[in-house]
């Protein structure tokens, strides 16, 4: 018997290694292909940067010129409302590279709305690259003066007319139009990766409360109960710990926290739809949460949390004339979230940055010939798996370090005066 579980532990392990290897080995001719220049170099820079960003679209499996199209809604220049699918926004076609080989590609097209309002994606060489902006055609006079300039700075920079980015105007493949951002409340992967893990959430603490409710304080096993162990031991080990009596009026805000931000960590990791979205490498999303903790912080605070902050316990000199100490104590309190902030998402974007950059090198040493690609491939792709699994116990690691240091700070506001310790014993 335990000889046949073994048998069968190793078939996994073999089916995960085959599927790791085909997922990396399909890479060069659909994700990297499309981040290779026209001489057919690979450009990671434009991979990793392509890869932590956000989109309008949800990329398929090893593609990254098919997207799932996303719903963009903008309010145009005269105040209308649009919604319509990204899909309207991209065009596929097949082009030649270098080497004469076909290889699909995504273009930007305008696209025109019922009443005649124009949109498209602004192109690299506009101040609002990769967002949706309005266009508008221009005069005969007015087009003839700004392609006269594109033609002059594409002439002194040495660059193709179709790169040549003029402020205000939109260069859709050396037409110009005049560019207007609108206001975009677009579904974008980024906004739809959110939705996806606050379900998660919801449904996954929803059936532990189902689970008691149905029966009672019975413990619950395999997914649930682990679950469970998680929500105990961050409650235990960390709010009840740090917060003591006041730990049950926190609580829901720092698990919430915690699980969700543990989610998006893990979502992130996978490649595959509804995962693939660096959400934590986010630093908008980052600064979000971090925002949160601020508000619960100092909302909540109590009267000695505010009177150490403008009159703190310190030598007189200290505070007055000079507000010395109440510099110093106000700036504390913003560089708290701050911390959050910046550490949550350097940490994140940080590990996807690494694996991808490890696993770009198998493509960039294919050039030095079979022998160093093949040793770059066996030794990257080690890398690739080992930092994959340290990403998962940083995703725990990281949702840990964010619950608790909200906690202490939260905690820190909640502190009583020696005077109303007294009055409550």
């Amino acid at each position: 018997m335990h000889l046949l579980n073994n048998v069968a532990m190793n078939k996994r392990l073999f089916s995960i290694l085959l599927l790791v290897l085909t997922a990396i080995f399909a890479l060069p001719e659909n994700a990297f292909a499309s981040g290779s220049s026209e001489d057919g170099k690979v450009d990671l820079k434009g991979i990793i940067f392509h890869h932590l960003g956000d989109g309008y679209g949800w990329e398929v499996p090893f593609s990254h010129t098919r997207r799932i199209p996303l719903p963009v809604i903008v309010r145009a220049e005269n105040g209308s409302w649009h919604c319509f699918m990204s899909s309207n926004l991209v065009e596929l076609k097949n082009e030649k590279d270098a080497n004469g080989e076909e290889h699909e590609k995504s273009v930007n097209v305008v696209y025109t709305a019922n009443d005649g309002t124009q949109f498209m994606i602004a192109p690299h060489s506009s101040a609002n690259k990769n967002k949706v902006v309005q266009v508008t055609h221009l005069s005969s006079d007015e087009e003839a003066a700004i392609l006269a300039k594109a033609d002059s700075i594409s002439k002194a920079d040495g660059i193709e007319l179709a790169e040549v980015g003029i402020d205000g105007y939109a260069n859709d493949h050396g037409h110009f139009y005049k560019e207007y951002k609108p206001f975009d409340m677009s579904i974008t992967k980024n906004v739809l990766a959110i939705f996806i893990s606050a379900i998660v959430v919801f449904f996954m603490i929803m059936s532990i409360a189902r689970w008691h409710r149905k029966n009672g304080m019975k413990a619950p096993r395999k997914g649930l109960g682990f679950v469970e162990l998680v929500i105990d031991y961050i409650y235990k080990g960390v709010i009840q710990a740090t917060l003591g009596d006041k730990a049950p009026k926190f609580a829901p805000y720092l698990l919430t926290a915690f699980f969700f931000i543990l989610v998006m960590n893990l979502l992130g990791l996978i490649v595959i739809f509804p995962g693939g979205a660096n959400l934590t490498g986010n630093i908008a999303i980052t600064l979000t949460l971090a925002v949160l903790t601020f508000i619960v912080t100092n909302v909540l605070g109590t009267k000695h949390y505010w009177k150490e902050i403008f009159w703190p316990e310190v030598p007189m000199f200290l505070k007055f004339p000079l507000p010395i100490m109440q510099m110093i104590e106000i700036f504390g309190i913003f560089t708290k979230p701050a911390a959050l902030c910046v550490r949550l998402f350097a940490n994140m974007m940080g590990g996807h940055m690494i694996v991808i950059t490890l696993t770009g090198l198998i493509f960039i040493f294919a050039a030095f010939g079979y022998a160093a690609a093949g040793g770059t491939a066996v030794i990257s792709l080690l890398f690739s798996i080992f930092m994959l699994v340290l990403d998962v116990l940083v995703s725990f690691i990281q949702a840990y370090v964010f619950t608790m240091l909200s906690t202490m700070f939260i905690s820190m506001a909640q502190e009583s005066g020696h005077h109303d310790e007294h009055k409550q014993e």
